[in-house]
């Protein structure tokens, strides 16, 4: 998908997710070190990460084995976020898009914190209008409970006088799991994107020069 086709879509999306959300992601931020600009830690940080059983947007049951060998970008949100999300997936797109042959390193995944909604039917049309490598995950109250509390991924329902009676309050970083699964660092939305291009490609280099 084109940049501007992205931008379209992002368009209309007016409201911000809390300032907990973003406290919580700026508290992992402060877990890694900042090298030649980018963000990327020294080694993997417990803690982060764990168990996953949850559904693709194709229906496929998948856990934390299934994207073993491809380095995660992992986002929490939901397909009714006014803002962050797209502003997220908008910048996972367009990495994938800038790192080309070495994007095919990288699967990313978005797992909604509203599975009440967000059926895997409504999870395919969302991902798909951003990326076709993008990963819808969903599943159960419990499942996406479990899973956000092993990422350290803060959600709350919040009312809404916007019409869709609420949205969802949410932790907005992207985290990044090596090839083992390993939480290795995050990526803040709110940076320059060569910023997290950089951190991307430190990924990458070993297995160029291997």
């Amino acid at each position: 998908m084109t940049p501007s086709r992205r931008l379209l879509i992002t368009t209309g999306f007016t409201i911000s997710s809390g300032a907990l959300g973003f406290a919580i992601s700026e508290w992992i931020e402060r877990r890694t070190i900042a090298t030649s600009g980018a963000t990327l830690p020294l080694r993997g940080i417990p803690g982060i990460g764990g168990p996953v059983r949850l559904t693709d947007h194709r229906r496929v049951r998948v856990d934390e084995t299934t994207f073993q060998g491809k380095i995660q970008l992992v986002f929490f949100g939901f397909t009714s976020c006014p803002d962050v999300c797209p502003t997220a997936l908008n910048l996972i797109s367009d990495l994938l898009d800038r790192l080309g042959p070495d994007a095919a390193a990288f699967q990313p995944l978005f797992i909604t914190v509203d599975p009440e909604r967000d059926t895997t039917e409504v999870m395919a049309r969302y991902v798909e209008a951003f990326h076709p490598s993008i990963v819808g995950l969903t599943g159960t109250v419990e499942e996406i409970e479990g899973v956000a509390s092993a990422f350290r991924a803060y959600f709350k329902k919040v009312p809404s006088q916007s019409g869709l009676g609420y949205v969802m309050d949410h932790t907005a970083t992207i985290y990044v799991l090596d090839r083992q699964g390993v939480f290795r660092a995050t990526l803040d939305i709110h940076e320059s994107p060569d910023t997290s291009l950089e951190v991307l490609r430190r990924f990458t280099a070993p297995a160029r020069g291997s």
